[in-house]
């Protein structure tokens, strides 16, 4: 029997929900391009219930008890001595969000003997030492395109918000105000200015396709170009790199994974070559932003806004720089963790779970690391170090 060792973030702090907002999700035929959404043989959830949080337990302990697993859920992973080192000993499987990563590094993955296999609830394993896994013979897996969407509809809010100057003005509601002069100061419209993406796979892409309508001028960088069709449907302007790329840009958006060649990608020298005023918005990775260069250009003003929603490390310290930096945007990692969003990741575990549990093959796009090497999705998507 397999033990199954969950990491998820805290309920909310009033309680689990009793209630909810909506009564109902939309019904999806499946994701764009044609991929299947999640198909595993049961579910013991509720879709659009909180199933991300501890109390949630991405609705699996129900199916994984009565074959005689074990599972354990818990928040506590970085605290000296936490649970979830105590319970890494043992483990056969280990279940992370990216919202709130158990960081599975190399010196983890030693202490883990037992460890066979790495789900992502989400997109983007980057928390797990790939290398290690390799190493390792864990298989690394993350349910593709389960989010997607939502963390596009994400980035075009955080860009409208920034360049409407919408938080502030918010804000002068809040305190009583009135002043239109100071919540306009900064407002610009979004129509005709360039943006681009950098990577402009299921995230980019949606991006671009959800920006269209605002008549602005699409670029994208991505070291795979798309199809000339889309190129034309959409009027891109492709950019051999992210360097040739952000000096035409009014905004730039972050849509790549995290791997050696995007970490600390945004820093002092590029940031110097973007436009001045120009703003930066990133979902994908604190790390392919240098923290303290961004914090700079916010302050001499070559950037005149960062939006973003993660962070390193997650949760982020209270003393963190990005917390009170000007003219900026940020939530925690939430964009990819809508209720709607958690019903397909939920599904997409479970799905993977029921595959390995049966010794049947997991999904080609659901696979990061398999059989001592990148496969599949991470084949296409991520590099390594060795």
């Amino acid at each position: 029997m397999a033990k199954v060792l969950c990491v998820l973030y805290d309920d909310p702090v009033d309680g689990y929900p009793k209630t909810y907002a909506r009564d109902d999700l939309p019904a999806l035929d499946g994701y764009p391009g044609g991929q299947t959404l999640p198909t595993p043989k049961g579910v013991d959830f509720t879709p659009g219930h909180l199933l991300g949080s501890v109390s949630g337990e991405l609705g699996l302990r129900r199916f994984l008890e009565e074959r005689g697993h074990t599972l354990v859920v818990t928040s506590d992973k970085d605290t000296e001595d936490s649970e979830f080192d105590r319970e890494l000993a043992d483990a056969d499987v280990v279940i992370s969000q990216p919202f709130w990563p158990a960081y599975l590094t190399a010196e983890r993955i030693a202490r883990a003997p037992k460890l066979k296999l790495a789900i992502t609830a989400g997109i983007g394993s980057d928390h797990v030492d790939l290398d290690a896994a390799i190493e390792h013979g864990v298989t690394v897996a993350e349910v593709t395109y389960c989010n997607s969407i939502s963390v596009a509809e994400h980035v075009v809010m955080m860009i409208l918000s920034q360049v409407r100057n919408y938080l502030p003005s918010y804000q002068v509601v809040l305190d009583g105000g009135w002043n239109i002069a100071d919540c306009v100061s900064r407002s610009y419209d979004v129509e005709g200015m360039h943006v681009g993406t950098v990577a402009a796979g299921r995230i980019g892409l949606a991006v671009l396709r959800r920006l269209k309508p605002f008549d602005v001028h699409l670029h994208y960088t991505d070291r795979h170009r798309l199809p000339r069709e889309v190129e034309e449907e959409l009027n891109l302007t492709w950019h051999a790199g992210t360097q040739d790329m952000v000096p035409h840009c009014d905004v730039v958006t972050v849509n790549a994974p995290l791997h050696p060649e995007t970490e600390g990608l945004f820093d002092d020298k590029l940031i110097s070559t973007m436009k001045r005023g120009a703003y930066l918005i990133n979902t994908a990775r604190a790390k392919i932003a240098d923290r303290d260069s961004i914090v700079r250009a916010l302050e001499s003003g070559q950037l005149a806004g960062y939006a973003g929603d993660v962070w390193y490390p997650q949760p982020a310290p209270a003393d963190h720089p990005w917390r009170t930096m000007p003219h900026h945007g940020m939530t925690p990692h939430i964009s990819g963790s809508s209720l709607s969003a958690q019903a397909r990741y939920a599904a997409g575990t479970r799905e993977i779970l029921e595959n390995w549990l049966d010794g049947e093959s997991i999904r080609e796009e659901y696979l990061i690391v398999q059989g001592g090497g990148l496969a599949g999705t991470g084949a296409h998507s991520y590099s390594t170090r060795t």
